[in-house]
């Protein structure tokens, strides 16, 4: 019976990735679920189970391999979707993503994508300017971006800008990057966990943000797992990829990787130095190369450097940034003709002069010949030089295949995702100039925060939050809208010398942090909300040169008492306290509603009266009318009524007069 079972089984195994690619499917599957168990030993069932879990761990391993994982690429500028030769590469037309002006391209290095547009982003459109790409599922992502340069004459053809991702700056471009292949570009590895991925660029007053291209790749969520720090918290910003003895640049798709992989770029190093290593390549295959959840291209142990008698030690120096902690990856395949046991060839490797890896001997680690081995560690460094020096111990010669280099960059916490929501509908309302930008997130990275918005990191919820507003005299037109409230942690406004119009929003008196608020020389109208007497941290008020009426709340009049800083001057409709014009009979809030509905019910009865009133003199004239129409026929019919009655009146008088005399007598 288990015979005839495990055909079925392993159609299982290859059916359920090829349609789910989740392993849960497997561990789904059970005994009583497949509705075995009844008829046959626990034995048996014990050996299925085993199957399962086994199958489930297989599903694990080959999980993407059978799956595909999520690819955006973006050609900036184009109008239309582009696919680019020899791979056939599709790019999406950049519309809708982001602002900035599309233009004609010129790319800066051969292994820039042959796309021919790109978009610059001018000061005039803000500082900060972003890619913002909605429903990127959440998961483990290379984000790369090409720059261009703007095909123009007379044009500044090297711009420097910042490069943020998520809020976390990951890359800060410096002169002279255009003629340098391997920066011609900025990658990291980051986590996007909420749906999106936002992609920015900040000026720094050198010239215009120019882009050539993005893209968003899926790798691994456990791609270049390198300790207990890794993590959602961490972002990967590669600093070098090096294909050690090779003589020409390749992508991953080049080299026929597992597209897990996530299309990495390969720089070739034919030599560390000249005369100090000589090169080596095989055409034999590499075992244990393509594995999760890196998938390295085989192609990449292929080739090699390795010392020479005269300069035994193997060197490679790199300038990085200080002060930072750095992710190595060492690459080894024991590809030399001449090294074929373990013994042969072992040494040390060091770091900046610390050893990180003693006694290397590549084929007693890996196992075998032509067989990959991988390294990694983290070190701390405090110069601007990274040196991986690996040293001989036996054998004379040391070999190395490929060299990875990250900078773990921690992410940066984002803004509460309420205050961002406020300060857009408040940039919205206010009809801020594009000038000021105020895209992306308005308190990372914190070298490009928001022109006008003060931030404070809040403990309590781990967010940036939004202490204050400055927007005083920048030509703000619209009006104060009610989301202002939603910025709970305000501290400070200051909109004045604006043209901003309406009433003052009562939901201020919500926002109990609110020490000062400066809405002077401006439009607004209406009264002074009674909720800003609840402010009991305002210390200063400054309402002068509106267009404000009425009383001034009593809470704040009392507040001057307590060395509050206030200014109500200039508003020719306020009145109450010192120095504004005593007003008359004060009428609450609920009070002037009253009046207003007992007005509104007198008009309505004045109304129905002055209508009864019409009607009732509408009917008198319609009797009127009729009574006169219908006067002919009635005098006719009162002559002919006193004619009858005339007639009978006559005839009775005869009859009385013969009866009165008696009867006539005849002779």
């Amino acid at each position: 019976m288990l015979r005839f079972l495990l055909p079925w089984l392993l159609v299982l195994h290859f059916a359920f990735p090829s349609v789910s690619a989740k392993a849960e499917n497997y561990e789904s599957l059970s005994v009583s679920r497949l509705g075995i168990g009844s008829g046959f030993s626990v034995a048996l069932q014990e050996i299925l189970t085993v199957i399962f879990m086994a199958l489930a761990r297989i599903g694990r391993e080959s999980e993407s391999k059978f799956s595909i994982p999520f690819v955006m690429r973006i050609s900036c500028g184009a109008r239309e979707n582009v696919r680019t030769q020899p791979t056939n590469t599709l790019w999406f037309k950049d519309f809708a993503y982001t602002g900035g002006i599309p233009y004609n391209a010129t790319r800066p290095s051969y292994i820039s994508p042959p796309l021919k547009t790109l978009r610059y982003f001018p000061l005039s459109s803000g500082p900060e300017n972003c890619y913002n790409i909605n429903r990127v599922p959440k998961g483990h992502y290379l984000v790369r971006i090409f720059f261009g340069l703007v095909k123009q004459e007379n044009f500044d053809n090297e711009p420097l800008f910042d490069i943020s991702i998520e809020g976390t700056q990951i890359s800060s471009l410096k002169s002279g990057w255009s003629n340098q292949d391997d920066q011609v570009f900025a990658e990291a590895f980051v986590f996007l966990t909420d749906g999106t991925a936002s992609i920015c660029f900040h000026s720094t007053g050198h010239g215009d943000p120019s882009i050539l291209s993005l893209e968003i790749l899926q790798v691994d969520d456990k791609a270049y797992y390198y300790g207990s720090q890794w993590g959602e918290g961490v972002i990967l910003r590669t600093t070098a990829r090096l294909n050690c003895g090779a003589g020409k640049p390749k992508f991953d798709v080049d080299l026929n990787a597992n597209n897990w992989g996530g299309d990495r770029f390969w720089i070739p190093i034919p030599t560390f130095s000249q005369g100090s290593d000589q090169s080596r390549s095989v055409e034999t295959s590499i075992k244990q190369a393509s594995k999760s959840p890196n998938f390295y291209p085989e192609a990449i142990y292929k080739s090699a450097l390795v010392s020479t008698d005269s300069q035994p030690d193997l060197e490679y120096t790199m300038d990085v940034d200080p002060n930072k902690n750095y992710s190595i990856w060492l690459h080894f395949a024991e590809i030399d003709t001449s090294i074929s046991s373990v013994g042969q060839r072992v040494f040390d490797v060091q770091i900046n002069g610390d050893v990180a890896f003693a006694d290397v001997d590549i084929i007693k680690m890996s196992g075998d010949r032509f067989t990959a081995l991988v390294l990694n560690t983290t070190v701390a460094v405090n110069g601007r030089s990274l040196a991986i020096t690996l040293n001989p111990k036996k054998g004379g010669h040391a070999i190395i295949n490929a060299i990875e280099v990250f900078e773990i960059i921690i992410a940066e916490s984002r803004t509460l995702v309420e205050e961002v929501r406020a300060l857009q509908a408040l940039k919205g309302a206010l009809e801020l100039p594009v000038r000021l930008g105020w895209n992306g997130d308005p308190c990372v990275p914190p070298q490009h925060p928001w022109s006008g918005a003060d931030c404070q990191y809040d403990k309590t919820s781990n967010k940036w939050v939004i202490d204050g507003i400055g927007l005083d005299n920048q030509g703000l037109k619209g009006f104060l809208p009610n989301d202002i409230s939603r910025l709970r942690h305000l501290q400070s406004i200051n909109l004045s010398g604006n043209g901003i119009r309406g009433v003052i929003p009562s939901s201020l008196g919500t926002v109990t942090s609110l020490e000062k608020l400066d809405l002077s020389y401006n439009l607004f109208n209406g009264s002074i909300p009674e909720s800003l007497g609840q402010l009991t941290s305002l210390q200063t008020l400054y309402l002068n040169s509106n267009s404000l009426s009425g009383k001034v709340p009593v809470s704040l009049g009392g507040k001057l008492l307590h060395r509050a800083s206030f200014n109500f001057t200039d508003n020719a409709g306020l009145c109450g306290i010192p120095g504004l014009p005593s007003c008359g009979p004060h009428l609450t809030a609920g009070a002037k509603v009253g009046i207003a509905l007992g007005s509104l019910l007198l008009f309505l009865l004045l109304v129905i009266f002055s209508i009864c009133c019409w009607k009732r003199r509408q009917n008198i004239l319609r009797a009127q009318q009729i009574a006169a129409r219908d006067a002919p026929y009635a005098k006719a019919r009162t002559h002919l009524s006193r004619d009858i009655q005339m007639t009978r009146h006559h005839n009775h008088s005869h009859a009385r007069t013969a009866a009165e005399n008696g009867p006539s007598l005849l002779s």
